[in-house]
């Protein structure tokens, strides 16, 4: 069973990232060697990614509602799964585009730097929507704790076996 991501996780996550990241492309910028800047297509993609986790999560949270109940459990399990990896991929890259928004403002006097500012920049704030998203996709795949009864009648099955 899935455990609920937690916000302090993923914000080590993109910390970690942040630093990292930021360190190594500041060595690759003193050699010479600067990355590509983000395409936009970056930040639509990731946007897009989001709405694709909300409307599976709404269709999972429906289901658990009773609303729906045709729905198949194993999507369900795979939109929780959707959920939890949009949540921690989200993380990662706040991290690696907010490492390349940092080291573009270092330089910022140059306007090819305000450009790849902007688009890193951008492409942090949609990977932040996508991890608030996988958080928010958990949230609806998440299933309400055990009625006492039940957890007991599961114990109870579980001594015999």
């Amino acid at each position: 069973m899935m455990g609920r991501t937690r916000v302090s996780t993923l914000a080590l996550i993109a910390g970690g990232v942040l630093v990292v990241g930021w360190g190594g492309l500041a060595l690759l910028s003193r050699r010479g060697n600067y990355l590509a800047p983000v395409p936009w297509a970056v930040t639509i993609l990731l946007l897009l990614l989001a709405a694709v986790v909300l409307w599976a999560a709404r269709a999972v949270r429906a289901y658990l509602r009773g609303d729906r109940p045709n729905l198949d459990p194993l999507r369900a399990a795979r939109t929780a799964a959707l959920a939890k990896a949009a949540a921690v991929a989200g993380a990662l890259l706040v991290g690696w585009y907010g490492a390349q928004v940092l080291l573009a403002l270092q330089e910022i006097a140059f306007e090819p730097q305000q450009d790849r500012a902007l688009a890193a920049g951008a492409a942090c704030v949609a990977a932040v929507v996508l991890t608030a998203a996988g958080l928010v996709g958990e949230g609806h795949c998440r299933l309400p704790p055990p009625d006492e009864g039940d957890a007991l009648d599961m114990r109870q099955d579980g001594a015999h076996d």
